[in-house]
């Protein structure tokens, strides 16, 4: 027992003005898998058609399309914490916004609040990232960001076993309305750990010499190493956001069902996220990344498939354990890419990478937000659009591996910054 939670003391040696705002990221990421979850099936009990849903949260991702490549030059060689609190004020504010805007059918106002409540996240989605690389020893980088990586999936523990245990005691007290305004009430407790940095000298830019500061954004190297995320991501626009749809409408798993699923599931990632460092430091990045997005292709395939026997009681089973398997392979390969694609742009490049990463997922989930919404309306069903993100995945899969190819010859060469 003791040897599977080893891995403990690689996150110990983080410097704790890194830790504190990673906690605080936690707090943004449980109103961000709350919503995930359950905005979806909100909206479907107020009213809004599969279409409409579609293209309503397409406008959160549309947020942080817009921001991103502005922010990611803005920030460089700035002091980041001034984002985090930003971040930690503004998406449980424009949370209630959405609440309450879809409560009394104001849709403009939806619209207006989700596309401000999307643009919130990138004042931390951004910056987190770099900030974890200046202001840490190399030696607790892929720690740190691990870390960072991992707060989706306990925001993701958290939120899906309070939502249970509401849903037990009384589900229609403890509605997704109720729950959603709760979640972003918590959200506010972020600020305490941003308050909690005393006496702290941020490092605001990666290195301080003016060969560094002053070398032109090598795009070269920045598209080829954005190639694979852009394909990752536009499949996974197609499918995400809509599982819990997946699920409810295909298996007839309720809320409180799917919650304890997805609480599991944030469990196996969380987990498997926090053991990124060993993985990395023993079978490297050539191995791990493309062994584990096979299988959670593979996972997916099996998953989707269910709906064409759906009206077997097994089917619900099945597609449970695919996606307890999906979720953790898919998502541990999250820490070591990002770090690969930052290491391998190099310093000078990483806050425009790391805007243009965010604006690449969600300008994708944009376009696959209204693919589906297109989808839906032609007749598709769910198991036909998460085919199409499992060729994608695959595709994405053969990209990665010739990027840590590169990145490994590059190294050699001694082009790789320390």
């Amino acid at each position: 027992m003791i040897r599977l939670f080893s891995f403990v003391k690689d996150y110990q040696k983080l410097e704790k003005p890194v830790m504190n705002v990673i906690l605080s990221e936690f707090f943004i990421q449980m109103v961000n898998a709350t919503f995930m979850n359950i905005l979806p099936l909100y909206m479907t009990r107020q009213g809004f058609s599969d279409e409409e849903i579609a293209l309503f949260i397409t406008f959160r991702f549309l947020g942080v399309f817009i921001l991103a490549l502005p922010l990611g030059k803005y920030i460089k060689g700035k002091n980041l914490m001034p984002f985090f609190y930003l971040s930690n004020i503004c998406v449980p504010f424009f949370g209630i916004g959405i609440v309450v805007a879809i409560t009394f059918k104001l849709k403009i106002l939806t619209l207006l609040c989700l596309l401000l409540w999307g643009a919130s996240f990138t004042f931390m989605q951004i910056p987190i990232s770099p900030f974890i690389l200046r202001n840490s020893v190399k030696e607790n980088h892929t720690a740190g960001i691990a870390l960072s990586y991992s707060t989706w999936s306990f925001g993701g523990i958290i939120s899906g076993v309070v939502i249970a245990l509401l849903d037990y005691i009384n589900p229609k007290l403890f509605n997704e309305q109720f729950i959603l305004l709760l979640f972003s009430i918590l959200g506010f407790g972020g600020i305490f750990f941003l308050l909690r940095i005393k006496d702290f000298n941020e490092i605001s830019k990666d290195d301080d010499r003016p060969l560094i500061k002053n070398k032109k954004t090598d795009w070269n190297l920045i598209v080829k190493a954005l190639i694979p995320t852009l394909i990752i991501a536009t499949g996974a626009g197609l499918t995400i956001p809509f599982i819990s749809l997946f699920f409810d409408k295909v298996h007839h798993l309720h809320k409180g069902g799917f919650s304890i699923l997805s609480s599991f599931a944030a469990v196996l990632v969380a987990y498997t996220a926090m053991l990124v460092p060993k993985i990395k430091k023993h079978i490297g990045y050539k191995i791990a990344v493309p062994t584990t997005q096979i299988l959670a292709v593979i996972s997916l395939v099996a998953l989707a498939t269910t709906q064409f026997y759906n009206q077997y009681s097994l089917a619900v089973v099945i597609a449970a354990v695919c996606y307890l398997f999906r979720q953790p392979l898919m998502n541990m390969a999250g820490p070591m890419t990002t770090e690969l694609v930052l290491n391998y742009v190099g310093k000078g490049n990483r806050e425009i990478t790391s805007a243009l990463t965010s604006a690449i997922w969600s300008g994708s989930w944009v376009l696959s937000g209204f693919m589906v919404k297109i989808l839906f309306s032609k007749g598709y069903q769910f198991v036909n659009i998460f085919l199409i993100t499992s060729l994608l995945y695959g595709f994405g899969v053969v990209m990665y591996y010739l990027l840590i190819l590169d990145y490994n010859k590059r190294e050699q060469q001694g082009l790789i910054e320390d």
